[in-house]
C-alpha cells in the first residue's frame, strides 16, 4: 500500500552535514523513477550531493529522513539513464521496490509536480518563489501563497444478499472491474459525494455507511478515501460515460480485479474475507 513509513521524519530544509550520504529520488518529466538493479534488489542513487555532474535537474526538493537518512527528490529531462540506470514508473514497481521507498517516492512524486504546477501566480502571473519555512510558494508581488493540494476521492463497495458491485469504466483494463470512485466536489462532504456518485453512476441508493480506510495516491495527487455501505433500492442502470458496465458477483465468481496496490483491491478483498467467514 502506497504510504509514508512511520519512521520518516519530513523536513523542508536539508541538514548541514552534506557528507552524509543521502537517497535520491530522481524522477522523469513523464513521472518515471530512476533505478538500478542489484544482488539486494532495487536501488536508488545514494550520494551525499547530487550524483550526476553531467545531468542538470529541473528541480531539487528536501524531502526528510528515513532512519536518520536525508531523502531527496529530484526531476530531470527526460533522455537516457546513466549507464545501469534505468526508469520504471510507481505502478510497475509495486511489490519489487521496499514499501518504505515506495510510500516515498509516492510523496516525491506528488511535490515534484506540485512545485512544476505553480512557478507562477495563478493571480497575477509573477514567478513564485519557495518558502523555507514551510512546504510553500509565494509571489512576491501580491503575496498569494500557494501550498500542495490533495483531490480527495471516495470509493465505495457496495453489497447485497452475499454478492458486491462492481463496474468498468471505459479506461480499464478489457475484462477489469472495480468499486465505485468518484472525486469529491466543492461544498459536498464526504458523504454526499458517495450518495451522489452511486446514483450519477449506476442509478442505486445505499445506506450504512461505515468508513473502511484511506490510501495516498500520487496519480497524480489523490487521497483515496474508501467507505462500504449496503444496497438501499433502486434498478442498477449504468451512465454510459462514467460506467459502461456493471453487476452483482458471487465471491467464487470474481471478474478481473484492479491492481494490489490500490485501494479497490483491498475492499474487495476484504468482501471476499467476511463472506468466507
Amino acid at each position: 500500500m502506497l504510504m509514508l513509513p512511520d519512521d520518516f521524519q519530513p523536513a523542508i530544509l536539508p541538514p548541514t552535514d552534506i557528507e552524509q550520504p543521502a537517497r535520491w529520488f530522481v524522477f522523469s518529466t513523464n513521472g518515471e523513477l530512476l533505478i538500478r538493479f542489484a544482488e539486494q534488489g532495487l536501488e536508488l542513487p545514494l550520494a551525499s550531493i547530487w550524483p550526476f555532474a553531467k545531468w542538470p535537474t529541473v528541480r531539487r526538493l528536501y524531502l526528510g529522513t528515513l532512519h536518520g537518512q536525508p531523502c531527496y527528490a529530484a526531476e530531470v529531462d527526460q533522455f537516457d539513464a546513466p549507464p545501469g540506470w534505468i526508469f520504471e514508473g510507481l505502478r510497475a514497481l509495486w511489490t519489487r521496490l521496499d514499501e518504505a521507498l515506495i510510500g516515498i517516492a509516492g510523496q516525491a512524486l506528488q511535490l515534484l509536480e506540485w512545485d512544476r504546477s505553480h512557478q507562477f501566480c495563478g493571480r497575477c502571473g509573477v514567478p513564485t518563489e519557495r518558502r523555507s519555512a514551510e512546504r510553500a510558494r509565494r509571489c512576491p508581488a501580491c503575496e498569494w501563497t500557494v501550498y500542495p493540494r490533495l483531490s480527495p476521492v471516495i470509493m465505495v463497495r457496495i453489497a447485497h444478499e452475499g454478492r458486491i458491485l462492481l463496474a468498468r469504466a471505459p479506461r480499464f483494463a478489457p475484462g477489469v472491474y472495480s468499486v465505485l470512485a468518484g472525486f469529491v466536489e466543492a461544498g459536498e462532504t464526504l458523504e454526499q459525494t458517495l450518495h451522489r456518485e452511486v446514483a450519477e453512476e449506476v442509478g442505486l441508493r445505499v445506506q450504512n455507511l461505515r468508513y473502511f480506510a484511506s490510501q495516498s495516491w500520487p496519480f497524480p495527487h489523490s487521497l483515496m478515501i474508501a467507505f462500504t455501505a449496503d444496497y438501499a433500492g433502486g434498478e442498477l442502470q449504468v451512465d454510459g460515460r462514467e460506467i459502461i458496465e456493471a453487476d452483482w458477483f458471487a465471491p467464487d465468481d470474481l471478474p478481473g480485479l484492479p491492481s494490489p496496490m490500490s485501494m479497490a483491491w483491498r475492499l474487495i478483498q476484504d468482501f471476499m474475507t467476511r463472506e468466507a467467514d
